[in-house]
């Protein structure tokens, strides 16, 4: 497909969300893996750019992550949203990161199931079922009810959102299997927004900021 047409077409997706999402979200280095970091580099997990929209009217959460390459080319690979809640727990500061603040995260795999983990005391483990997240290409996307973020202090719209893939071939499960962090060494907050859109808009959303950061990433690599 012709670059200019694929950038036009990616900006009139953006566009015909951009009355319901208005998601801002944040773009992320081309190539920034963790220090140290020794699994797969084919690029799925490598996070390009990310948003989140929380809709306040039917409390859901949409997540959206971007990699640097087509999603499934590390064939264990699964993505953890950290999320701030109002406790701000800094369980990287360990590893040089003590702005990675979570007391709850979001897990997509590949094949669109996941669990929401909350953690502290009284924590729990809700597993998501295959289709709560959609892989298009390079970018996962999928929707979370709020009622399993519960609030421990912020008003879900001032939560704070980290996305950091993990390469499962790696053992055991720690730090070590984490190829990088969006944004480095923060949080960023979501969009809240006042009607979700359908789930098709949602997906429209995703594939504008998809083709858009893959032209980025085309531009990045000359």
């Amino acid at each position: 497909m012709h670059r200019p047409f694929l950038h036009s077409l990616s900006l009139a997706a953006l566009l015909a969300c951009a009355g319901t999402a208005q998601a801002i979200g944040i773009t992320d280095a081309v190539g920034d893996y963790v220090p140290g970091y020794g699994g797969s580099r084919a690029g799925d997990l490598d996070v390009i750019g990310a948003f989140v929209t929380y809709n306040q009217t039917t409390d859901r959460f949409v997540l959206s992550g971007t990699m640097n390459a087509d999603i499934g080319l590390s064939p264990n690979g699964f993505y953890v949203w950290g999320v701030t809640r109002g406790t701000s727990i800094a369980s990287f500061a360990a590893n040089g990161l003590p702005g990675v603040v979570f007391d709850a995260v979001v897990v997509f795999n590949q094949d669109g199931s996941g669990a929401v983990n909350t953690l502290g005391p009284g924590g729990s483990s809700t597993p998501l079922p295959a289709g709560t997240a959609v892989v298009v290409g390079s970018t996962i996307i999928g929707q979370v009810s709020g009622a399993l973020l519960p609030s421990t202090g912020f008003a879900k719209t001032d939560y704070g959102w980290n996305l950091w893939p993990r390469d499962g071939t790696i053992q055991p499960f720690g730090f070590a299997q984490i190829s990088d962090f969006a944004p480095d060494n923060t949080v960023f907050g979501n969009t809240p927004i006042a009607a979700v859109p359908e789930p098709a808009s949602a997906a429209l959303l995703g594939l504008g900021m998809a083709g858009l950061l893959a032209a980025r990433r085309r531009r990045g690599s000359r």
